[in-house]
């Protein structure tokens, strides 16, 4: 009995909650669906049976087909006139409605895949982990405009007024702001002066003063560029020799590429208000103009200063002499700041990029972007070039290999010339190129001649026959270094270093204070050796060993077994 009457509380709880709740939950959901109102525009005449604002798709359709008709007193009933003073709702209805047609051909390119074609606004294309799948919507935005600055967002609002169906109308938020986007996206007054069969639709939705006006004002931008760069060439033109340290060459490319990005905005702002799918294309293509030319002339003039206060040329800093390791280490250190920088400016300037461009809306990249999709793709492809750009770091940090460092790498002897993002370049002694990734050059160990103490011995190994004297040669040999100034010291030594059945092997170990010119130094001496060797291997016993194969005793079946 007492299960009974605790099964019965519970029941007579659950349904007090039911009938007091329901009523809310009935309210919340009905909120959730429209914004309610009084009245729905009550200065105008009731709307013509012609158009749909059943759906936000089928409202932004009637809009522009009645538009295009000039039906104003139908286009008009798509926007939300409630902000205005009752009397002058139908006289300024007319005018708000050419603004809104105006920024939607100019400005504006609808998504219409986004717009959703059902009354309660529902995008069925959401995947479930978004926050809006399978939820209703009563105001969708369709793009951002800028005014004086500010983004200005673009919004169909689901309105209900008193004992009406709902409908989707342009937000009186946006309609607030359509005489200033009227003002800065309406037709300039060149256009306004074009002969009406200029002003007619041609194709792809452009009209043939675009069609004619958009090449045109390429040509015009072209032509600034080729100006300024030859204004620019004229000094540079009459002495080349200062074109490596000269700021005015530096930056001339920078200031032609912005001169041609400020002229492509003056003429698409002022001169020609192209429609929306030119402008989607330039207006990010001059937002990316600016950015890129900024950045490119802060670079290519700080290149120009510091070369004018540090040597980059491997040759040079290669020279042995006083000073010389630490214009080498300073070399090295600044080139490694120089891409540190880069690589900064290059983040700041695609932040930039991506916060202004609006074209990232009719591309899809803000979702991708918003996903995370887009930064693991860029993670996945550039990480080799990350994994160098931190190697190209380390080298030039530890100091390992220098700017003008004389090294050995995989059998190559060359010097360091540059040490770049992705790749050091290497100069061989033949004056060739050794182009290495930094992944693989700091994985590859490698010889370092010119790394804290400049002394270097190079060996000249000579094979001489087992009767051979050594002492003409070991004589010789002290002979050539002294003729070459080299301390008689410890780093001197002539050594037989092993012995077999073709004869002896004789080192000769060659020190020098260069290791620029070290290597040829050992290819001079072992020529004075062989010359000497050749020498008295005519005048007396032979010092070469005979390279004839050497007969073996017979083996056991009698035949003879040659080395």
């Amino acid at each position: 009995m007492p299960g009974f009457h605790k099964l019965l509380l519970a029941a007579a709880a659950l349904l007090f909650a039911v009938t007091f709740h329901a009523p809310a939950m009935a309210q919340e959901t009905e909120s959730d669906y429209w914004f309610e109102t009084d009245n729905l525009n009550p200065g105008l005449p009731p709307a013509p049976d012609g158009i749909d604002r059943e759906t936000p798709r089928s409202s932004l359709e009637s809009f522009l087909n009645t538009a295009r008709e000039d039906n104003w007193d139908a286009a008009i009933h798509i926007l939300d006139l409630s902000d205005l003073p009752l009397a002058d709702q139908r006289a300024n209805a007319e005018d708000l409605a050419r603004d809104f047609l105006n920024l939607l051909e100019r400005k504006i390119v609808i998504d219409w895949y986004g717009v959703p074609d059902r009354p309660d606004g529902l995008d069925s294309r959401l995947s479930s982990d978004r926050a809006m799948a399978g939820k209703p919507q009563k105001s969708i935005l369709l793009w951002f405009v800028e005014v004086g600055g500010r983004p200005v967002p673009i919004r169909i609002n689901r309105i209900k007024a008193l004992g009406e169906e709902p409908v989707w109308v342009i937000s009186k938020q946006t309609v607030d702001h359509l005489p200033a986007l009227g003002a800065t996206y309406g037709p300039s007054k060149l256009e306004q002066m074009m002969p009406e069969p200029l002003r007619q639709p041609a194709f792809w939705g452009l009209r043939w003063w675009e069609v004619v006006g958009f090449p045109l004002g390429i040509l015009i931008t072209a032509f600034s560029g080729w100006l300024t760069y030859k204004l620019m060439s004229k000094g540079y033109n009459r002495n080349r020799r200062i074109a490596p340290e000269s700021l005015l060459v530096a930056t001339r490319g920078p200031i032609v590429l912005l001169v041609m990005t400020v002229v492509l905005s003056l003429i698409s702002n002022n001169l020609f208000i192209f429609s929306g799918r030119i402008e989607t294309v330039i207006s990010p293509l001059t937002v990316m103009g600016i950015v890129v030319a900024v950045l490119w002339l802060v670079v290519n003039a700080a290149d120009a200063i510091l070369s004018r206060l540090v040597t980059f040329d491997g040759a040079e800093l290669s020279a042995i002499g006083e000073g010389q390791e630490q214009r080498r280490s300073v070399a090295t250190k600044v080139s490694a700041v120089r891409r540190f920088m880069l690589v900064v400016i290059a983040v700041v300037g695609v932040g930039v990029v991506l916060n202004e461009a609006s074209v990232m809306q009719s591309l899809g990249i803000s979702l991708l972007a918003s996903a995370g999709t887009l930064t693991l793709l860029v993670a996945f492809a550039g990480r080799n070039i990350l994994s160098n750009i931190m190697a190209s770091l380390q080298i030039s940090l530890n100091q390992s290999a220098r700017i003008g460092d004389r090294i050995t790498y995989k059998g190559h002897v060359c010097s360091v010339e540059r040490i770049h993002f992705t790749f050091v370049q290497l100069r061989v002694w033949t004056g060739r190129r050794l182009i290495v990734p930094v992944s693989d050059f700091v994985d590859e160990p490698f010889e370092n001649w010119t790394m804290q103490d400049h002394l270097t011995t190079f060996e000249v190994v000579l094979r001489l026959s087992h009767r051979a004297d050594i002492t003409p040669l070991r004589k010789k040999y002290h002979e050539l270094l002294d003729e070459k100034g080299v301390p008689d010291n410890d780093d001197r030594s002539c050594l037989v270093t092993d012995h077999d059945m073709f004869g002896q092997t004789v080192l000769f170990l060659v020190p020098s204070e260069d290791p620029n010119t070290g290597w040829t130094f050992s290819c001079e001496m072992r020529e004075a050796l062989l010359r000497e060797a050749r020498k008295l291997d005519s005048e007396a016993e032979p010092l070469f060993p005979d390279s004839r194969p050497i007969e073996e005793a017979p083996d056991a079946s009698g035949t003879m077994q040659r080395g």
